[in-house]
Parts: C-alpha cells; structure tokens; sequence
C-alpha cells in the first residue's frame, strides 16, 4: 500500500514539476536556484502529508506551502552563497528574443514587490485562483489579499511603464 502512493506521490511531481517550479521561480522574483530550494523544501513538506491530502488537492497545498516559504525566506537578509553553474557570458547584440526579454522585465518587476504582493499577484493572475484561494493561501481576509493584489499590480504598471522605451 506504501508502494502505490509512493508511484503517486512521484507520478504527481514528475507531472506538476514544471508548473510548480515556474509558479516558486515567479515568486522567488526569478531568482532560479532560490526557486529551486523553495520548490524542494515545498515537496518534502508535501512528501510527509502525501497520504492524507493524496486524494485532495495536494497542487492546492503545495502552492499555499510554496507562497508562505517565499515570504518567510524574502524577510531574511542572507540566504546564503549564490552558486552558478558557468560564469554568465556577455550576450551578443540581437541574440535574445523578445519573448526573452519580456520574461526578464516582467521577474525584475515582480521582484520589486514585497513578498506579499509578489505572491498575491502570482496567485490571483498567474494561477487564476479566485480572491478566496488566494487569501486562504497566504492566510489573511480576503480584503487584505485583494488589497495586496490590487497594490502589487498597480506598482507593476508603474516599473513597466517607466522601462518601455517609446518607437519612433
């Protein structure tokens, strides 16, 4: 019996990996190794709950896991060394798309915003969950969940405003 939801706790994360890590990439402000530490820190958690919320929701819990740690982690001042797997290389003129690019100014964005608002804004319009989810998620009343959101995306229109560059 422990074998068979072991295969579904890994079926899970093999299936939901890359959503999961792109929603903690988004919270942790882009930053990808700190995504990455969130992510697994998040999955460990769910590992010891698997068989009681299996047959739930266990994307639902490993989301308001993944939002409360990022919060708790951007309150620290250090997390430590920041390893990289190749010294970054100087990019040739032209050579990213504009997909790219778009990616790059939406995560600075994102991590101008408190952690809070970051994660308010990712749930709501990332993951389209309704302001109930959202608030259930960070744990607060649905008014301050919505007041987060409504504060992160209007700081989010101002930082994009100013980093687009008119044509012409």
């Amino acid at each position: 019996m422990e074998q068979a939801r072991a295969g579904e706790y890994d079926a899970f994360v093999a299936a939901r990996w890359s959503v999961l890590f792109h929603l903690a990439r988004l919270l942790t402000g882009g930053d990808r190794h700190r995504a990455e530490d969130l992510l697994q820190e998040s999955l460990v958690k769910l590992w010891f709950v698997w068989p009681k919320v299996a047959d739930g929701a266990p994307e639902a819990y490993v989301r308001k896991v993944l939002a409360r740690a990022a919060a708790r982690s951007a309150r620290r001042r250090w997390w430590g060394e920041r390893p990289v797997e190749e010294l970054p290389e100087v990019a040739a003129a032209g050579d990213l798309s504009a997909a790219v690019a778009e990616r790059s100014r939406l995560e600075w964005a994102l991590a101008q915003l408190t952690p809070r608002q970051r994660a308010a804004v990712v749930l709501r319009y990332y993951q389209d969950l309704p302001d109930r989810l959202v608030a259930e998620t960070l744990g607060c009343p649905v008014g301050t969940a919505r007041s987060h959101a409504a504060r992160g995306v209007a700081r989010l229109r101002r930082l994009l405003a100013d980093v687009i560059e008119p044509v012409g």
